[in-house]
């Protein structure tokens, strides 16, 4: 007894700290964090020679001619990955939903399919999806590079996304559904008007994850010679031999987008709460 009471009191006095610690020591951490990560890869950059040229990136995300502005290579493959990105995440959630409600059809082919593409998908790599669809279907299909891209992308996301789905239902209470019923809804309108509504709030969160994912993923269509931001700076290395910067100006990329999502769907969520608690 009196070690639990000792476990609760130290618990309580971490809470308390928490609570009034300055965001000055925070913020001191975090930079001292990241000083840290500069130094790394500082120290092990000039062990191997490296001759830091940081000057030279910029003009490859953008330039100033004639008072007018031009973007750069870098910037016009970031173009290509969003356009990518965004097509793959329309057709992945159409994917998943439709896979999600198909492993509840009542239709036992219906169940097969879904649960066939769910496990194949989410166990094979999605590198080798890519030279399947791109290699083998796309001459038969008459589909380009960009179309295999997307198409191989959602697919993969959405067997993904159709887990997250099903377990976005699994959590609305079954008396939901049972009210819906009892005032003659049919299940199409169920689904539509009542269920969905609760599950995407509930799903919000690892959706946002699914996401992220598929802007780094977006990053293999490199190997299908689509000139996005990976290729892009796989191009200009080989030119110019500025490895690293390169890299890091890319990670930077693909950082400040996927934090543009987690506090967009941040904000969201916030948003969505006051009408759960109506």
């Amino acid at each position: 007894m009196a070690s639990f009471s000792r476990t609760r009191l130290r618990r309580a006095l971490a809470l308390a700290s928490a609570e009034h610690r300055s965001p000055a020591w925070d913020v001191f951490q975090y930079l001292l964090v990241m000083a840290g990560l500069v130094w790394c890869m500082a120290a092990g950059a000039e062990g191997l020679g490296y001759d830091w040229q940081w000057y030279r990136v910029p003009r490859y995300l953008f330039t100033i001619r004639e008072g007018t502005l031009h973007w750069g290579p870098l910037m016009a493959g970031l173009l290509v990955t969003l356009h990518i990105t965004a097509c793959a995440m329309g057709l992945a959630l159409l994917f998943g939903l439709a896979a999600m409600l198909l492993t509840r059809s009542p239709s036992m082919v219906g169940r097969a399919v879904a649960v066939t593409y769910i496990h194949g998908i989410r166990n094979t790599p999605l590198l080798i999806q890519l030279y399947v669809l791109y290699f083998v279907f796309s001459p038969v299909l008459g589909m380009g590079a960009f179309a295999s891209a997307v198409l191989a992308l959602s697919l993969f996301e959405g067997a993904y996304m159709a887990e997250i789905f099903r377990a976005g239902m699994q959590s609305v209470p079954k008396g939901q559904w049972e009210a819906s019923y009892s005032l003659g809804m049919t299940t199409a309108a169920t689904y539509r008007k009542v269920i969905l509504p609760q599950a995407v709030r509930n799903v919000l969160p690892p959706l946002t994850g699914q996401s992220i994912s598929l802007v780094k993923d977006s990053a293999l269509v490199a190997t299908i010679s689509i000139f996005d931001m990976t290729m892009q700076g796989q191009a200009i290395i080989a030119e110019t031999f500025l490895t690293f910067e390169i890299w890091f100006t890319i990670a930077a990329i693909y950082l400040a987008i996927n934090l543009g999502l987690s506090f967009t769907a941040r904000a969201m969520e916030k948003r969505l709460k006051p009408s759960e608690a109506i």
